[in-house]
């Protein structure tokens, strides 16, 4: 197993003890492989910036226990096939106009164009990410293309330093990254875990960012402070017009969010890595407070925002999400599995996994311009037992 090593604020010993604190950290490593589909946990009526019912009410069943993939499903199993296979902890990704995706690997620090056809290109490596290796959650992490990327050609990354996690930009021309990161915005808190890191462009033509609190949990309630938290930003870096509090905040009292992603009502969902018990699927709004580390799951205070369905850590650790077909697909890092979640209006319900245990760990989902998913393995990451084939691109119809 390839792993890189360069030391970061945190080392080396500081964050095996971060993650014995905190249950093995986000995707921590899995106790076994799980066969067969294990039931979310129930959730009860959730908090909703509408005021409308949300969520699953108590006693209600959610998931598929007997593992049955197309039960309340709105379409077929879906199926996979390898688009690309051997690449190191591939973590963002994004679709050129042509149909390609740029992809960052997260120790490697290389970016990449990923073709359908599976052909790879280096695009460069960001020397500016020091990832810390050995099973850390930092390094090269987030990648988006400008909206207006045919006339800009502008690359968004976000990336650990020795001294922050940040939000940069470059130019990408002749299939080449710039040699100057023009910084957006710096001073998010990094650590050993929970570093956040995914990038996301609104309906709105502002960035949203997820950060975590990087293993201080009190940060998250701090909205003074840039971890724990999602962020909005103008394509320049600057705190968007509208923000809640006059800064780059945008909800706050988060853990760790690694999945971000847009309806077709343009409302913005996020997955977050619970602690010991439970992970969440959350309705992002507008200064919204989502309660950690008060909070785990669905506490039902009214000064905090429930999520709208949760699990066991042990069917999650969720990382990537994405929108498809009118429903949530959120990967699972510990689960190992692809979670499929339908969306009623504000309500998301009938949650269904797929490909339990076969593909090992999954970090990353997208869709393609064809509208297939792109979802990456995460097996080389310190953390899984990889394959010869590992990490892999899959592509996922249904």
């Amino acid at each position: 197993m390839r792993r890189r090593t360069t030391p970061l604020l945190a080392t080396l010993t500081t964050g095996v003890l971060l993650l014995a604190a905190c249950g093995g950290g986000d995707d921590g490593p899995d106790d076994a492989a799980s066969s067969t589909s294990a039931a979310p946990s129930p959730t009860g009526p959730a908090s909703d910036p509408t005021g409308d019912p949300t969520g699953t009410p108590t006693g209600t069943p959610t998931g598929t226990p007997t593992g049955d993939p197309t039960a309340g499903a709105p379409s077929g199993p879906p199926e996979a096939e390898a688009i690309v296979t051997g690449l190191e902890v591939p973590w963002g990704i994004d679709f050129f106009p042509d149909g390609s995706a740029i992809v960052t690997e997260r120790d490697t620090r290389r970016v990449l164009r990923v073709t359908p056809e599976g052909d790879v290109t280096e695009l460069g490596v960001v020397e500016a990410a020091e990832p810390t290796g050995g099973g850390a959650e930092d390094g090269l992490l987030g990648v988006a293309l400008s909206p207006t990327f045919e006339d800009d050609a502008l690359v968004y990354l976000y990336l650990t330093t020795a001294d922050d996690n940040r939000v940069v930009r470059t130019e990408l021309r002749d299939d080449r990254l710039g040699d100057d990161l023009e910084v957006l915005l710096d001073g998010i808190p990094n650590g050993f875990i929970h570093d956040g890191g995914r990038l996301e462009f609104g309906p709105d033509g502002l960035l949203y960012v997820s950060t975590g609190e990087s293993g201080e949990p009190g940060l998250a309630q701090d909205r003074d402070s840039l971890g724990g938290k999602v962020l909005r930003l103008t394509p320049d870096g600057d705190p968007a017009p509208g923000n809640p509090f006059d800064s780059p905040v945008y909800s706050y009292g988060h853990r760790n969010i690694q999945g971000l992603a847009f309806d077709d009502q343009g409302r913005l969902w996020a997955s977050e890595f619970g602690d010991q018990e439970t992970d969440e699927l959350n309705l992002i709004r507008a200064g919204g407070n989502y309660g950690w580390p008060e909070v785990e799951g669905a506490g039902g205070a009214p000064e905090y925002v429930d999520p709208l369905q949760t699990w066991d850590t042990d069917d999650a650790s969720p990382s990537g999400l994405a929108h498809a077909d009118g429903s949530l697909w959120m990967a699972a890092l510990k689960g190992e599995r692809l979670w499929r979640v339908t969306l009623d209006g504000r309500r998301a319900v009938d949650p269904n996994a797929f490909f339990i245990g076969r593909y090992g760990r999954m970090r990353t989902v997208a869709v393609a311009p064809d509208g297939a998913l792109w979802v990456t393995t995460s097996n080389r990451d310190g953390r899984g037992t990889p394959a010869a084939e590992d990490d892999q691109i899959l592509r996922v119809t249904s």
